[in-house]
């Protein structure tokens, strides 16, 4: 009879595991875990992702349980120290290309499963990441210490007084593992994320990443709760397809989401609000560029280059296929202030990653080797400036220096 108590006991606690790494394994994929800690041909979240910042490159390290080289000495508390407040061990700091100020709101049930998942559901691997070797100060890890102090907050996630259950469940999962902010929110002086929650109008108000103007979240007003869902979990809605970073988040987390997650994160972008509309589409100019290009006639240069490059997908009214090829007319990209993202995506590209929910992969051709510097900046010129866009001119000054940065 022991001995049968004892099997009982050890099955249920094996079961109670499976159920864990299985639930680990959907907080890794909120948190995004995969995008920096696995790359492709190696083993997964083996590390080693270069991450290019102000102050040099840092790479992800190894995270699957590995004695030696990964995270299998680890105790819980460690795990969730390192995750939580960025500090290892051994007492050294991390630096914040680890979102732990975001993690930091991480509730002790997800990150108990998250702990269980990557010590019994990961396959350890001995893969040695490169080293991380900042220049003087920024070597000084100790210095972190003083950084954490000014600028993360040590305190679980704050429910909203008086939202719903789905709104706070998506404030949940925006401010914690889905880091949002992290690339939404505005940075300061310090390269600090100027706020963690949404009790500052700051937080999802954009920034920049990498020379990409970043959209604001608060309130999506361009976009309908069904299409925030549809972009998050398929990658594309009837207006626009991811890119730049983007791609992948949702290759990684997003599309791996449940309905009713996506649906939360949603309910809470749009009970934010404070995201102000784009200004309303102009059917007089929006008729007089798509009857120009439908004439054909007198064209300028941009609008030659449109039609014999764009066209064919993205169609004289601008507006696209819808669920397919992007629409142009009021794009954020298009309309961005900074021109960079849509000079990248012009020159290099862009592929649509394919998911449960929409796993047809559609990928729009580079044309670096096809348009100059000058025809570029003449293409988006047009772009930012036909139908009801207003964006300011391209330079090709502008183009050859995004150029430079294409295969880095």
């Amino acid at each position: 009879m022991l001995l049968m108590a004892v099997g009982g006991i050890a099955q249920a606690q094996a079961d109670d595991d499976v159920q864990l790494i299985k639930q680990g394994e959907y907080v890794s994929r909120l948190g995004d875990c995969a995008a920096c800690h696995s790359l492709a041909g190696k083993p997964a979240f083996s590390g080693g992702l270069a991450i290019k910042s102000n102050l040099g490159t840092i790479y992800s390290t190894n995270i699957t349980p590995d004695k030696d080289h990964g995270i299998g000495n680890y105790s819980e508390q460690q795990f969730a120290d390192a995750v939580r407040k960025g500090v290892l061990p051994d007492g050294s700091r991390l630096y914040p290309a680890m979102p732990y100020p975001d993690y930091a709101k991480i509730n002790d049930q997800d990150m108990h499963a998250l702990y269980v998942y990557f010590t019994k559901g990961v396959k350890a691997s001995g893969e040695q990441p490169p080293v991380t070797d900042l220049s003087f100060p920024f070597s000084q890890r100790w210095g972190m210490r003083f950084w954490n102090w000014a600028f993360t907050a040590d305190k679980p996630f704050q429910p909203i007084d008086g939202a719903s259950a789905e709104v706070n469940r998506g404030a949940y999962l925006v401010e914690s593992l889905g880091h949002c902010g992290s690339c939404h929110t505005p940075r300061g002086l310090g390269m600090n994320e100027k706020a963690l929650d949404s009790s500052d109008a700051q937080f999802l108000a954009g920034g920049s990443l990498n020379d990409w103007q970043v959209p604001a979240l608060r309130g999506v007003a361009h976009w309908d709760k069904q299409e925030i869902v549809d972009y998050l979990g398929k990658g594309r809605n009837d207006k626009a397809a991811v890119g730049g970073e983007m791609t992948s988040v949702v290759a990684n987390s997003t599309a791996y989401m449940t309905d009713a997650d996506l649906q939360a994160i949603a309910a809470y972008l749009k009970f934010l609000g404070g995201n102000p509309s784009l200004p309303a589409s102009d059917p007089q100019t929006v008729s007089a560029t798509e009857a120009k290009l439908t004439t054909a006639k007198n064209l300028t240069p941009g609008e030659r280059l449109y039609l014999d490059n764009c066209g064919a997908c993205h169609f004289v009214t601008g507006k696209g296929a819808p669920g397919v090829f992007p629409q142009l007319d009021q794009a954020t990209i298009v309309n961005a202030q900074d021109p960079t993202g849509l000079i990248h995506t012009i020159l290099a590209g862009a592929q649509q990653p394919s998911t449960a929910r929409a796993p047809s992969t559609l990928a729009m051709p580079g044309f670096a080797a096809r348009l100059s510097d000058d025809q570029v900046a003449q293409l988006s010129t047009f772009i930012r400036q036909g139908w009801s866009n207003k964006a300011p001119a391209v330079t090709a000054e502008q183009v050859s220096k995004v150029r430079k940065t294409l295969g880095q």
